[in-house]
């Protein structure tokens, strides 16, 4: 049986070899494993979160929404807990994109406690990455609603980390 350092590795390997092809949105493109690997740091370095599930969850939390991974070959390699926390913080794509935003909006504060520090911490990657690097045609407007709605969301989940809660007003302090 791996150890959780293998396991997070394992993780940190999986992930990249799903996103191998893709790239974030941002003038620079950087390639897209940097945002799982930013989760997890923001996580495990920032937040103090030492718990193996949330951890591999967060390296693999874009992975079914994105990617044609599924929720049974992330629970055949890393759990079926695992699993869950990745299904709870994925968006339903069957949904229209305004569905798809209230939904996490109503349903943050339903969801695990370990799928709320997974998508705190998105919260807290994505408003850093939208200052540094926005993506490529989004006026000013888009990316000042997608802080608000980001805030929406965070504000769901503030009860799950006050130490995430902070780092999430930190990154919504520098709203464009």
């Amino acid at each position: 049986m791996p150890n959780q350092l293998q396991t997070l590795i394992a993780a940190a390997t999986f992930a990249a070899h799903k996103h191998r092809d893709q790239r974030r949105k941002g003038a620079e493109a950087s390639p897209y494993i940097n945002h799982p690997l930013a989760v997890a740091d923001v996580l495990a370095n920032e937040g103090g979160v030492e718990d193996l599930i949330t951890l591999v969850a967060a390296l693999l939390h874009d992975s079914i929404e994105d990617t044609q991974t599924t929720a049974d070959e992330i629970a055949a390699r890393f759990g079926p807990e695992a699993a869950a926390v990745v299904m709870e913080v994925t968006d339903d794509k069957r949904l229209n994109k305004h569905e798809r935003k209230q939904h996490q909006v109503l349903h943050a504060a339903g969801i695990s406690g370990r799928a709320q520090l997974v998508k705190l911490a998105d919260k807290i990657c994505n408003l850093r990455d939208l200052v540094g690097s926005p993506p490529v045609g989004w006026p000013l407007e888009r990316r000042r609603e997608y802080f608000e709605w980001s805030r929406a969301v965070a504000d769901q989940l503030r009860p799950a980390s006050p130490q995430l809660a902070a780092l999430f007003d930190a990154a919504y302090a520098r709203k464009p």
